[in-house]
C-alpha cells in the first residue's frame, strides 16, 4: 500500500470538488427523509411498517437504476479522461432508454398489483392496505426518476457535481414541505396521510427533473445532447457498454433482492421489528454520506484517470482513497455511537421500537469502518477500473451464502430480537473486505474499457 497521495494539494482539490457536492446531496436527501419518517412516525408504528415495506419495491428500483447508471458511468468517467463528447451523449442516451423500459416495467407493477407485491413481506392486513394506496401513487414518479438519475449520474462523471446537488437540495425542500401540508392537512390543505406522502414525493420529484433538464440544455452543457444524438448508437456500441454494465446491473439487483429478503425476515419477527429497522436505517444513512461522497469521488477520479492512460496514478489514488476511506469510518462509527439515544428521542414510537432501533444503530456504529471501506472498494475502485464481475461475484456471494442465510435463521429458527439478527447480518460486510483486499493489492482491476472505442 506504498506510494499513497497524502501530501497532494490537487489530489484533495479534485477529491473534495467531487465529494462534497455529492456528500452534501446524500446529507439532505438522508436528513430530510428522516423528516419524513419522523412525520409519518406521528401517524403511528403501522405508517412507518406500511410506507418501509412499500418503499421496498422503490429501493430494489433506485438499485437497479444505480446498476445501469453505475455501469454507463465507467465509459462516461473514462471517455471524459479522453475528451469525447460524442460517445458522453451516446452512453447518457443508452442508460435513459435501459432505465426508462425498466422503470415502466416496475411503475406497472406498483400500479396494478401493490397488495400482491406487499404480501410477500406482511400479512397485517392494515400494513398493505396503506402501502398500496402509498404505492400506487408512488408509481407515476418512477419514470421521473430514471430522467434525473441519467442526467446528475453523468454530471457527477464529467466532474460537475454541484448541479445535481443544487436541484436535489431544491427538490428534497420541496418534498419536506409538501409532507407537512400534505401528510398532516396543514394550511387549509387535505390531511391525506401516506397517500398525502407519496402525492408529495411525486411532485418533488417532478420538479427536480424539469430544473435538473433545464439547466443543462440553457447551458449547452457537454450532456445537452439532441435526441438523435442520444440514440445515435449501434448493436456493438450498445455490446460493449453492456459487457461491462450488465455484472453492475446484476450486482445492484441481486444485492437489493438481498436486501428485500432481509426485510422479509425482519417482517416476520414482527411490525415493531421492520419499524425499528426502518428507523435505525434512516439514521445511518445520514452518518453514511461520506461514504457515497468518497466511493462516488474515487470512481470519477479513478475513471477519468485510467481513461486518460495514466494507470499507476490511479492505483496510487486507488490506495489512497482506502486508508481516508476506513480512518473516516472508524471515526464516523464512533460518533454515531455517541448521538444515537438523543437522535432517537425524536421519534414517537414505543419503548420496545426505542430499545431495538438503539441496539441496532450500536452495531451500525461497530461496523461503519468496514461498510465504508466495502464501499470505497465496490463503487469507487473495482467499478471505475471495469473490474465488474468480481465485485458481483464478492457482493452476491457475501449476500447470499452468508447474510441471508443467517437473517433466516436468526429471526425464524433461532427466534433471535431484531438487533441480533442485525448483528448476524453485518458478519457478511467482514467477509466482503476480508476477499477484496487483495483483489486491490493484485492490480488486476485497472482495465481501460474506452482505449479502443
Amino acid at each position: 500500500m506504498k506510494h499513497m497521495h497524502l501530501k497532494d494539494r490537487n489530489f484533495y482539490k479534485t477529491m473534495m470538488a467531487i465529494a462534497l457536492p455529492i456528500s452534501f446531496q446524500n446529507l439532505i436527501s438522508s436528513s430530510l427523509n428522516m423528516v419524513d419518517t419522523v412525520m409519518i412516525g406521528r401517524l403511528g408504528e403501522t405508517q412507518i411498517a406500511a410506507v418501509g415495506l412499500a418503499n421496498q419495491l422503490f429501493f430494489l428500483f433506485i438499485l437497479l437504476m444505480f446498476g445501469i447508471n453505475s455501469g454507463c458511468a465507467i465509459f462516461t468517467a473514462q471517455f471524459w479522461g479522453k475528451r469525447d463528447i460524442a460517445n458522453i451523449r451516446r452512453v447518457l442516451g443508452l442508460a435513459l432508454v435501459s432505465g426508462g423500459s425498466l422503470s415502466l416495467v416496475f411503475a406497472s407493477a406498483a400500479f396494478f398489483i401493490p397488495q400482491h407485491i406487499l404480501r410477500l413481506f406482511t400479512m397485517d392486513a392494515v400494513v398493505v392496505d396503506l402501502g398500496s394506496q402509498y404505492l400506487k401513487i408512488i408509481s407515476f414518479s418512477y419514470l421521473i426518476t430514471t430522467i434525473s438519475f441519467a442526467y446528475a449520474f453523468a454530471s457527477r462523471s464529467i466532474g460537475q457535481a454541484k448541479l445535481p446537488m443544487v436541484v436535489s437540495a431544491i427538490s428534497l425542500l420541496t418534498n419536506t414541505l409538501l409532507n407537512y401540508l400534505l401528510i398532516f392537512g396543514n394550511f387549509g390543505f387535505p390531511a391525506m396521510g401516506v397517500r398525502g406522502a407519496a402525492l408529495a414525493t411525486v411532485i418533488a420529484r417532478s420538479v427536480e427533473m424539469i430544473f435538473l433538464l433545464s439547466i443543462i440544455y440553457k447551458q449547452g452543457d457537454v450532456l445537452a445532447g439532441k435526441i438523435r444524438e442520444l440514440l445515435d448508437f449501434g448493436f456493438d456500441f450498445v455490446k460493449r457498454i453492456y459487457q461491462t454494465a450488465i455484472p453492475v446491473i446484476l450486482n445492484e439487483g441481486i444485492w437489493a433482492l438481498g436486501m428485500t429478503m432481509y426485510s422479509v425476515a425482519y417482517a416476520r419477527i414482527s411490525t415493531d421489528a421492520v419499524a425499528s429497522i426502518q428507523i435505525a436505517n434512516t439514521i445511518q444513512n445520514i452518518f453514511m454520506v461520506v461514504a457515497m461522497g468518497l466511493g462516488n469521488s474515487c470512481a470519477v477520479m479513478l475513471g477519468n484517470e485510467i481513461g486518460a492512460g495514466h494507470k499507476e496514478k490511479a492505483i496510487t489514488y486507488g490506495n489512497t482513497f482506502i486508508l481516508l476511506g476506513t480512518l473516516l469510518g472508524a471515526a464516523i462509527g464512533g460518533l454515531l455511537a455517541l448521538v444515537a439515544p438523543f437522535i432517537l428521542q425524536f421519534f414517537n414510537v414505543s419503548q420496545s421500537v426505542y430499545e431495538s432501533a438503539y441496539w441496532i444503530l450500536m452495531v451500525m456504529g461497530f461496523t461503519m469502518a468496514i461498510r465504508i471501506f466495502n464501499t470505497i472498494l465496490i463503487i469507487g475502485i473495482f467499478r471505475s477500473g471495469g473490474d465488474t464481475k468480481f465485485s458481483l461475484y464478492l457482493e452476491m456471494g457475501s449476500v447470499w451464502l452468508i447474510g441471508v442465510p443467517l437473517a433466516f435463521l436468526g429471526a425464524l429458527v433461532w427466534h433471535l430480537p431484531v438487533y441480533w439478527v442485525y448483528g448476524l447480518i453485518s458478519i457478511e460486510e467482514l467477509l466482503k473486505a476480508v476477499l477484496g483486499f487483495p483483489r486491490v493489492l493484485s492490480k488486476k482491476w485497472v482495465r481501460n474499457v474506452v482505449e479502443h472505442m
